[in-house]
């Protein structure tokens, strides 16, 4: 990969070459919900007409869940202020634009997620997803409810459904509740509550002015069932890279990267070099592989890079770290965070 001399440039060139990369990535993304929201619709017409035809439909949903999960990526761009970081506004008119589809608020997402940089892993009962501390001992009963819960949240698509009805507690709960179940929104202010209102009410209209205009036949196709598959899709990668790692205070490097694979590093953005994302969060998407560094050998040897996104995803198959804390409170296993 041919890397850029970042020294060599001027920050008018610097500005007009993010400019241009931002603006291809998040119109090839929109053009390709589209075309896909499309596609679904003609095909999907056709469903039970033959095993064909209900073939064609099950490879364009998995397709729309694909881009789904790319729309994440470009509206965590947004989340981190790196989509227009020179004007805030826009960021976040396009992060929420993108991330409609979702009914998720930015305002939210950002928050759970800053939160996740800072704590990381910091110890067994901070943004760990794969820790479940028990207020009970691990008995063999225990054990089995926290791998039912883990295998349903990974496998089954409960991480997202879980963290969409979460989000809509957020939006009703007073904050002092709100930050008993989730530290992230310690500095949750009336406006920040006002905003994702505003973000959450944006996506409910999207689908109703879709079931208005165009009826449910439409609907289903263009964001329902996509909505589904994403779900899963995206509770099976939520965790890949940072199940199983390192726990402590230094929280940047509780992480691991996986092998390029130039299908997966296009459609996710680069989020492969996720390591080095949390090492140095300000750097865009396309600059990831160009200053690529190495975790510390401490943590490289513990968080090796995987080889593949299959592997990552199988490897959570061996389960959840079930600890006993006498004093811990069983509140927070009933909500999960849009954690990464």
């Amino acid at each position: 990969m041919q890397r850029v001399d970042y020294f060599a440039l001027t920050t008018e060139q610097l500005r007009v070459r993010h400019r241009w990369l931002t603006v291809r990535i998040v119109g090839e993304t929109i053009a390709l919900f589209v075309a896909l929201a499309f596609a679904a619709n003609v095909v999907g017409a056709r469903w039970g007409e033959s095993f064909a035809w209900n073939l064609a439909y099950l490879v364009i949903l998995f397709a729309q869940g694909l881009t789904l999960q790319r729309i994440y990526i470009v509206a965590h761009e947004a989340a981190h202020k790196k989509i227009a970081p020179n004007n805030l506004r826009v960021n976040d008119w396009i992060g929420q634009f993108v991330l409609l589809p979702m009914l998720v608020p930015l305002q939210v997402y950002r928050a759970i997620h800053v939160f996740h940089h800072g704590f990381n892993r910091r110890d067994v009962h901070t943004s760990a997803l794969d820790v479940f501390v028990s207020p009970w001992r691990t008995t063999r009963f225990v054990r089995a409810v926290c791998y039912a819960l883990w295998f349903a949240g990974v496998f089954l698509g409960g991480f997202f459904l879980h963290s969409l009805v979460s989000i809509v507690i957020f939006l009703f709960l007073p904050t002092r509740t709100a930050q008993k179940i989730s530290p992230a929104f310690k500095h949750w202010s009336p406006r920040d509550r006002a905003i994702a209102w505003a973000q959450f009410l944006a996506g409910a209209a999207l689908y109703g002015a879709i079931y208005f205009a165009f009826g449910f036949d439409v609907l289903r196709f263009t964001l329902i069932y996509p909505l589904l598959m994403f779900a899963w899709i995206w509770s099976l990668l939520v965790y890949i890279f940072h199940y199983h790692t390192t726990l402590g205070e230094k929280t940047r490097y509780n992480v691991r990267a996986i092998k390029r694979h130039w299908f997966f590093s296009w459609l996710m953005l680069n989020f492969n070099e996720h390591a080095m994302h949390h090492m140095y969060p300000h750097i865009p998407w396309y600059e990831l592989p160009e200053r690529k560094q190495e975790l510390p050998d401490v943590y490289a040897e513990k968080n090796k890079t995987e080889t593949s996104v299959w592997r990552a995803i199988l490897n959570q198959l061996r389960g959840p770290l079930v600890v006993y804390a006498k004093d811990a409170d069983p509140l927070p296993w009933l909500f999960i965070h849009w954690e990464d």
